[in-house]
């Protein structure tokens, strides 16, 4: 299983303990999810597909631990398809449903069914808790987490632009930086930052994913800091020995050509040192010298080297 699929299967046994949030999140699924019918008789019933197990376990444990209702399920297997099997919860009884679109505002006192139910009413998730309860509920219908061992992406797939609008706005209060973009004829609300990713988890009460989360990332920014350090020694020991072998050169021409006769004696020192150490480093050469020295010292004697080395190229 996925990360995200093991998310909500974590969100699938979270339910809150407040009746309040328990509505803010039949809200979320019937927003995403739900198909409200309407017969000839003025009978209303409520309808929920989805390919998510964790959506239709969620929604019929919400119903009926919220209104006792009994929820009828149907499964729906695509054989020939090949695709996921598609779970049905039907609430058929006009009451019931009647009960339902009333407590979650997508009915008002009059019994007329709003047009546009993708847009919940504020009152339904008026405190804290309630707008967890929201957004865990969008996540189980229409969000996704990629592999954090891969990347970090956070997303919820919105039908319309004012919702996306609404769940960026609900994110905000928890300190939560979503955006959202435009993809084909969907608005999706993205987060990319890993801290930002675990924040998210936290609200929606995925405790256990967070943890998880957490130490995949612990693993890959250790994991990094070596590489980081590794790569870092590498280009200086490069460094170092390009420079060493470029010494050597320089005071090798200057032996065969004028020789160190010519030299000073400090000069003529630190040229025998390091044709005589040639891994050594600059310090090392330092300590080694009849006086030693420190590191730019020696350093600057082995630049008048390389120095008289290219004059005496340039004269021959």
């Amino acid at each position: 299983m996925s990360f995200s699929g093991r998310v909500k299967e974590e969100l699938s046994y979270q339910t809150g303990s407040a009746m309040h949030c328990r509505i803010a999140e039949i809200a979320a699924i019937l927003s995403m999810n739900g198909q409200i019918f309407q017969d000839k008789e003025g009978k209303v019933s409520i309808k929920i597909h989805t390919e998510n197990l964790a959506v239709a376990r969620k929604y019929f444990t919400l119903v009926k631990k919220t209104y006792n209702i009994d929820v009828d399920l149907c499964i729906r297997s695509h054989i020939h398809t090949g695709k996921n099997r598609t779970y049905i919860l039907e609430v058929k009884e006009d009451y019931a449903a009647r009960k339902i679109l009333s407590s979650v505002k997508f009915m008002n006192g009059d019994g007329k069914i709003e047009e546009d139910y993708a847009i919940v009413h504020p009152l339904i998730f008026q405190k804290a808790c309630c707008k967890r309860a929201f957004l865990r509920g969008l996540f189980l219908c229409a969000g996704s987490i990629s592999e954090p061992e891969k990347t970090y992406h956070f997303e919820i797939v919105c039908t319309t632009v004012e919702r996306a609008q609404q769940v960026c706005d609900m994110m905000k209060i928890f300190n939560i930086d979503g955006k959202w973009i435009t993809r084909k004829k969907y608005y999706v609300v993205y987060i990319k930052e890993a801290s930002q990713i675990v924040d998210m988890l936290n609200v929606m009460e995925a405790h256990v994913s967070l943890m998880e989360l957490e130490n995949i990332r612990i693993l890959k920014e250790m994991r990094n800091s070596v590489n980081r350090r590794v790569n870092c020694e590498t280009a200086n020991i490069s460094k170092t020995v390009s420079a060493a072998v470029k010494q050597i050169e320089d005071i090798t021409y200057i032996r065969d050509t004028v020789g160190f006769s010519e030299l000073t004696d400090g000069l003529k020192e630190i040229a025998q040192l390091r044709l005589e150490y040639p891994e050594a480093s600059l310090i090392e050469l330092g300590k080694l010298l009849s006086t030693p020295v420190g590191k730019s010292g020696v350093n600057h004697r082995l630049r008048k080297l390389s120095l008289l080395a290219d004059e005496l190229r340039a004269k021959s």
